[in-house]
């Protein structure tokens, strides 16, 4: 390598790394001006940069389901509207570049002088977003009955608040103040992301700022295409399913084939299940956000987050399958329980092209719990267990692959809602048994102190999570209402004193168990 090959990687690293700091600092800003506690508790957002195209430029280490959704839909987003500096859009509608309708994103260009260079975005999960549920996450059949559709919407104009939209967004809401004091939270943090990439680019102007950026994406295709051109070609194939529809159906099947060839990765989900009447469907950002997750697995750990990392990559699904969903299907379990199992499905698949590279199935379900009443609203996910590797057990009650989020903690919890949380442990041997053993779920237990209504929506209740290369599956979750054992998705009423119980599964197992 001669000296100024050095000399410009190292200019590409330093200027990556201050692109990241930048994405970091908006979801500090966010964190620390937010008022409910799924974004400044359980740190439910995202923070990603693009360029003037739309290209994904850079992202915090946040949410993969937030982050590649975002990354697939807005190319379309930045070509549709007329962009002037101190313009807000705000937007939750799934089939116009969101995912589902509790996480609100809000997008800011950043111009210099005149020019456009590129935009700001941050998505946000608020646990009201004005469904007749509390947390906002009901078993709706179709998108009217999940609350507050936010089409794509100016929040500002030319620096200025256009306050009938927000007060029409803010006015469903069970608190509009605290809804609107969310929505402010995410304004703080996009002012914060143009102030910092204002003063790049007054630093190295905008001409080799957008070289930097050129050969930001170079370099991450290249590691891309020599990670992928590694792997033996083929088309491999599996398929996975969800436990139910979400209506009390049979649970659809997810099919794909991944096709590795010269030219990089094809991932076909042809054959998959129609949508389905529940809420399990997802739209093609959500598909696109599991997709590019799997993917960026595969690459090195040093590959940029960046739209290059990606260019290697074709995506293909049936209209109106489960993963490419259409209006009006109902997406709210979508973005959080479909997306689960197409990394899922995924993994299976490239299990048979790369053996001893790919874990067992994770616990594969974000366990999803609303709480509330007509006054209160809440909303969080719960960890569980890992799948083992081939070197590796897996870790126990943690979040992952799609999520990355926190548990709200117990003084948080219980000073802001009529609960008492009187469980909250690892479910030991809940993991799948193996040379390497699965990661265990938890047990949280609620005790309820008033009336309140509760939905939960999970998964991984009837089909457990498997195993690989003679690894034992992992334990299904289990939830419970006092004595009474719950369905996987459920709606009810529970009196005061009542306690439900929500047992996570544990990850699959690696390996036969040895001697």
């Amino acid at each position: 390598m001669s000296q100024s090959e050095a000399a410009e990687r190292i200019e590409l690293a330093v200027f990556e790394s201050r692109l990241a700091a930048l994405c970091e600092t908006m979801g500090a800003v966010l964190r620390r001006s937010a008022f409910s506690p799924n974004i400044r508790d359980r740190l439910d957002f995202s923070c990603a940069l693009f360029d003037a195209g739309g290209a994904l430029l850079n992202q915090a280490t946040h949410i993969p389901v937030h982050l590649g959704s975002m990354a697939w839909a807005m190319r379309d987003l930045v070509d549709r509207f007329d962009w002037r500096p101190g313009h807000r859009l705000i937007l939750n509608d799934p089939f116009a570049g969101g995912t589902h309708l509790p996480d609100v994103t809000l997008i800011a260009p950043v111009f210099h002088g005149e020019e456009l260079v590129g935009f700001v975005a941050n998505r946000a999960h608020h646990a009201d977003i004005g469904s007749e549920t509390p947390g906002s996450m009901p078993l709706s059949g179709t998108l009217a009955d999940e609350g507050v559709l936010i089409e794509p919407t100016w929040l500002y104009r030319d620096g200025v608040r256009v306050d009938a939209a927000f007060e029409a967004i803010c006015a469903p809401m069970r608190d509009p103040a605290l809804a609107g004091a969310d929505f402010q939270a995410q304004v703080a943090a996009s002012a914060s992301g143009e102030r910092a990439l204002t003063a790049l680019l007054d630093e190295y102007g905008p001409d080799r700022f957008r070289a930097l950026c050129d050969g930001l994406n170079a370099y991450a295709e290249r590691l891309a295409a020599a990670a992928l051109a590694a792997l033996p070609g083929g088309v491999y194939r599996a398929e996975d399913a969800m436990d139910d529809d979400g209506a009390g159906g049979p649970g659809p099947v997810l099919r794909v084939a991944v096709e590795v060839g010269d030219d990089g990765l094809r991932v076909d989900f042809a054959g998959t299940d129609p949508a389905v009447p529940g809420n399990l469907n997802c739209p093609m950002s959500v598909t696109a956000a599991a997709v590019f997750y799997v993917v960026r697995c595969l690459l090195p750990a040093a590959t940029p987050a960046c739209a290059g990392a990606m260019a290697r990559l074709a995506l293909d699904a049936p209209v109106g399958c489960l993963v490419n969903a259409q209006r009006p299907s109902a997406t709210a379990a979508g973005n959080v329980e479909t997306s689960q199992r197409i990394v899922d499905v995924l993994l299976r698949a490239l299990a048979l092209a790369v053996p001893g590279r790919i874990p067992a199935a994770s616990q594969g379900t974000m366990n999803n719990l609303g709480l509330g009443s007509a006054r209160w609203s809440y909303y969080e996910t719960q960890a569980g267990g890992c799948g083992a590797s081939a070197g590796h057990p897996g870790r126990s009650a943690v979040h992952s692959h799609m999520t990355n989020t926190l548990n709200t903690p117990a003084e948080v919890l219980e000073r802001r809602f009529p609960l008492r949380l009187v469980e909250y442990r690892i479910r030991r041997g809940s993991g799948g048994e193996g040379r390497r053993r699965g990661g265990d779920g938890l047990i949280r237990t609620f005790e309820f102190l008033e009336p309140a209504e509760v939905t939960l929506i999970t998964e991984r209740r009837r089909l457990a999570p498997w195993g690989l290369e003679g690894g034992g599956d992992g334990l299904p979750g289990e939830n419970r209402l006092d004595d009474r054992v719950l369905p996987a998705k459920v709606g009810l009423r529970v009196e005061a004193g009542q306690r439900l119980r929500i047992e996570t599964p544990g990850g699959g197992g690696y390996g036969a168990p040895g001697p």
